[in-house]
């Protein structure tokens, strides 16, 4: 089902975030306002201003499958973002199967032969649903706090405590990341109901994410550089790898630190001292 309102939300935010120089225009007269005005985005996309200009007031017929690669081309779209747009447009088709919680035996046995590397799964809403002991030492045993906070987007909005594991520099970055993921999975799941009541609660509950939301940026989570403090073993600097499942509603999160490194050094620290304090507590 489509989603005008959001999609005409999308198309104007996605304008503005562009300037003339960075789909090959001219500066032109002095500009009013940021962005792309819709004209242009129209003649980049091959189609009347008029046509465009009824999207983005959330008018008019449908988009053809056609004019939305069109748009997404014209308004230099990520792979993420075209897949936003098409799934805001009711083009994505359904999914096979619904999103599970049960994580296969042969990755939870990947998970426990990784001893030396923090490991967990995550669904794509965000819960945690399996952790190796290194992972524990790292993030705390998510099994012994209640339900609600098995959820990394909950926690880290509505629990002060659970940011102090980042560097005051990278918070900001790691809670847009947070909801522009978290948009990316409702997009390709509109129907899941427990997913909405999730954003329902966020959004009520904090005012940070809320605006966030409102933002309209939507990326899915991939390999990237993160970095800890953790109150055991100082400063860590980890290689984030993220491997998906067939269906993409699970995710295999594995950190490691590159040898010879500081990082590399505590990270084994945390395999000794880490895993002995989680025991006692």
């Amino acid at each position: 089902m489509e989603d005008r309102t959001e999609l005409a939300d999308f198309l104007r935010r996605s304008r503005a975030r562009l300037t003339p120089a960075d789909v090959g225009l001219s500066q032109g007269a002095r500009r009013r306002t940021p962005g792309l005005r819709r004209e242009e985005v129209a003649q980049l996309a091959g189609m009347s201003t008029d046509h465009y200009t009824r999207l983005e007031q959330a008018r008019g017929s449908r988009p053809s499958r056609q004019m939305l690669a069109a748009v997404a081309r014209a308004l230099r779209l990520t792979g993420d973002g075209r897949d936003h747009l098409f799934h805001l447009a009711g083009e994505e088709p359904p999914r096979d199967r619904p999103a599970t919680e049960h994580v296969r035996p042969g990755l939870l046995l990947v998970l426990d032969r990784l001893t030396d590397a923090p490991a967990q799964v995550v669904s794509d809403r965000g819960d945690v649903l399996a952790q190796n002991a290194m992972a524990k030492a790292l993030h705390g045993d998510v099994s012994a706090r209640p339900e609600a906070e098995h959820n990394v987007v909950w926690r880290y909005f509505t629990d002060p405590s659970a940011r102090e594991l980042f560097p005051a520099e990278d918070r900001d970055r790691a809670a847009r990341a947070a909801v522009a993921d978290l948009r990316a999975t409702l997009a390709r799941r509109p129907d899941d109901a427990r997913l909405a009541g999730l954003v329902r609660r966020l959004r009520a509950r904090s005012e940070e994410f809320s605006a966030l939301w409102d933002t309209h940026d939507v990326a899915v989570r991939r390999a990237d550089v993160k970095r800890f403090l953790h109150p055991v073993v100082g400063l860590l600097e980890l290689d984030c790898e993220v491997l998906l499942s067939p269906e993409h509603d699970q995710r295999l999160v594995v950190y490691t630190a590159r040898p010879g490194s500081e990082s590399y050094e505590r990270l084994e620290l945390l395999r000794v001292v880490g895993l002995q304090d989680l025991t006692r507590g």
